[in-house]
């Protein structure tokens, strides 16, 4: 793992419990080229997962500063982490102002916290960006779930009533 969040009080001490837990390395680089040197060092592994710093999407210079390290990053692949408990406006807002960072997915969180998926329906009908991810509480790593498309689909549709 390696994080780049070096804003959040306690961000990098919270992340390596999480390592613990999964058993993980976690690498620490505070701007692009720290976190490519940390890339580096982590050596030939199958899969490193990059925790950047939550961005609020009204601040487009962060969004762009984020987009700018994950270029020099070269990652396969981008997740854009949406809440389902956010509003329509907001889910569209957020996915359009994150566009700089060039996500390729989507990972839905606190699904135990919404009323009704409904407005991520109306995210999904518009993006081309598949959901890889689901959360349904705190528990690490009990409740990530990887998506599968028939149970969003019941999920939306009200079909099923707990996560």
């Amino acid at each position: 793992m390696l994080t780049v969040d070096t804003y959040r009080i306690a961000a990098i001490e919270q992340l390596k419990t999480y390592a613990d837990i999964i058993d993980l390395p976690l690498a620490v680089g505070g701007d692009p080229e720290s976190a490519r040197r940390a890339l580096d060092e982590l050596g030939a592994v199958d899969l490193v997962l990059v925790d950047t710093a939550g961005r609020s999407p009204k601040d487009q210079p962060k969004i762009h500063e984020l987009g700018e390290l994950l270029t020099r990053l070269r990652p396969d692949e981008v997740h854009l982490v949406l809440s389902a408990s956010t509003s329509r406006r907001s889910l569209r807002a957020t996915a359009d102002q994150f566009a700089p960072a060039r996500p390729d997915r989507l990972i839905l969180t606190k699904l135990d916290e919404a009323e009704t998926l409904g407005a991520f329906a109306a995210i999904l009908g518009r993006s081309e960006r598949p959901v890889s991810y689901l959360t349904t509480g705190q528990s690490v790593p009990d409740d990530i779930e990887e998506a599968d498309r028939g149970r969003l689909a019941r999920l939306i549709v009200g079909e099923v009533t707990s996560v």
